[in-house]
């Protein structure tokens, strides 16, 4: 089939309920031991607001890991969506929380109840949606004013090339390449899988989409391990030749009407877990 055609979107965007996919990425550090498997996991928690009494939404919650954190940090309910169904089997599985919730949801269509959630959050999702500025909008619509909302990305500079992926210089130095930064949109990866489908951003763009939105940027992270997390694993040391992840807190602004989608739309609402529109 062409590339690109709405059938092979799907596909891709589904990679994670492909059997074999599922399977390696399982066996990510950061899928076994949980937050703490991954090395960012420090410097995302001190981006956090006190989540006390807080409506969680996890936006491609994947095995239920922050749900479960943010329930033991006081929240008093949080919803999960992930697209995957694999995913959201092993996090129903893992959890016994009645006040965390999980639902199968695509981010290029969700709709979301206004002003239903206290705090948004998600990790490493966003790289597979294509319309960013849409969901932007509907997090927007669905946060109280002065919520917080808080995600990782993978760092423009790590996956905007064509082949991503360490080549050695003439110096012998370990060297990451750069092209087609500011050619934005599809780019295909060798990941568990051939040719999965991710979409590059600017950092500007993402950004500029955040401000346009209503959100205000609170704080951004061009996440690098420390020395300490170094001298521990020293395999991180490769992370200080590029930036591999951006890590980006920014606040709902403004107390004005909450947004709601047209009819023509399509979709269902999902709403504050508990409690349905």
């Amino acid at each position: 089939m062409p590339p690109g055609t709405d059938e092979e979107r799907e596909l891709v965007q589904n990679i994670y309920d492909n059997p074999e996919f599922f399977a390696g990425y399982s066996q990510l550090p950061r899928q076994v031991h949980g937050l703490s498997g991954g090395p960012e996991w420090p410097a995302i928690r001190a981006m956090l607001p006190d989540l006390t009494g807080k409506r969680v939404l996890d936006l491609g919650c994947g095995f239920g890991w922050f749900a479960r954190w943010a329930r033991e940090a006081g929240a008093a309910a949080v919803q999960g969506l992930d697209l995957s169904e694999r995913m959201i089997d092993r996090a129903r599985a893992d959890t016994s929380d009645p006040a965390i919730e999980y639902r199968i949801a695509d981010l290029e269509e969700l709709r979301l109840a206004p002003a239903a959630f206290d705090f948004a959050y998600s990790a490493l999702a966003f790289r597979y949606v294509e319309d960013f500025g849409r969901l932007v909008r509907e997090v927007h619509n669905a946060l109280t004013p002065g919520a917080h909302f808080v995600f990782t990305i993978e760092h423009p500079i790590y996956m905007a090339a064509t082949h991503p992926r360490w080549w050695t210089d003439e110096d012998g130095r370990k060297t990451w390449p750069v092209n087609r930064y500011a050619i934005e949109g599809e780019r295909r990866t060798d990941w568990f899988a051939k040719g999965v489908l991710k979409y590059h951003r600017r950092i500007g763009t993402t950004l500029k989409t955040l401000i346009r939105s209503g959100f205000a940027i609170r704080q951004m992270e061009e996440f690098a391990p420390t020395a300490e997390q170094i001298a521990a694993s020293p395999e991180l040391e490769e992370e200080l030749e590029r930036p591999m992840m951006l890590l980006v807190a920014a606040e709902r602004r403004g107390r004005g009407h909450p947004r709601r989608l047209p009819p023509e739309t399509g979709g269902c609402i999902i709403g504050a877990p508990g409690r349905m529109p």
